[in-house]
């Protein structure tokens, strides 16, 4: 009697190409914001996914009035609640790491964002918008996405904050609370 040997088939290495921009962000884009251990950016206080910021262009055609398509942020990431520092766009595995930068970009400069990046899940694509006089875009490994304590320091560095400045300059973005004022 012969014995049958079962035998585990690897599973095969997965194709980037057929996977869509939700399963890159989920299986690439996410785990390189958050780190191996957790290390990076928090995805309950610092990561917020498919952020709108608008309701869209309110549209008037005649007696009709109607509002355009809102607009959404794949990935905003913030320092602390209310200090967003970055900006990212995802696109699927068929197109370039860069293909959302011209998206980031309009997205980082609507609400006055530092930092725009864009990644297919193979890289991120980086465009610092402090810079003015060395590399304003850069490619980065995966591996290698700034933490939430680079970026801020590269931030502060380039608006010349020191320590003081930074505990009492108010973020960007933020309204400063409105205290009424009596007549």
């Amino acid at each position: 009697m012969s014995r049958r040997v079962r035998t585990r088939t690897r599973p095969s290495r997965m194709n980037k190409k057929t996977l869509t921009e939700t399963d890159i962000r989920t299986k690439f884009i996410t785990p390189a914001l958050v780190g191996p251990n957790g290390e990076k950016w928090d995805v309950m206080t610092q990561i917020r996914e498919e952020a709108y910021f608008t309701k869209g262009r309110v549209i008037v055609r005649g007696k009709t009035v109607q509002r355009g398509e809102a607009k959404k942020a794949d990935y905003i990431l913030s320092y602390k609640p209310n200090l967003p520092l970055a900006v990212v766009e995802a696109k699927d595995n068929n197109h370039a790491v860069g293909a959302g930068m011209p998206q980031a970009l309009e997205y980082a400069e609507l609400l006055d964002i530092p930092f725009a990046y864009s990644s297919n899940g193979d890289a991120f694509l980086e465009h610092d918008r402090t810079v003015t006089t060395s590399t304003v875009t850069r490619e980065i490994p995966l591996d290698q996405f700034p933490t939430p304590e680079e970026l801020w320091s590269r931030y502060c560095a380039a608006k010349g904050y020191t320590a003081p400045h930074e505990a009492i300059e108010p973020p960007p973005n933020s309204v400063p609370n409105a205290t009424p004022h009596a007549p």
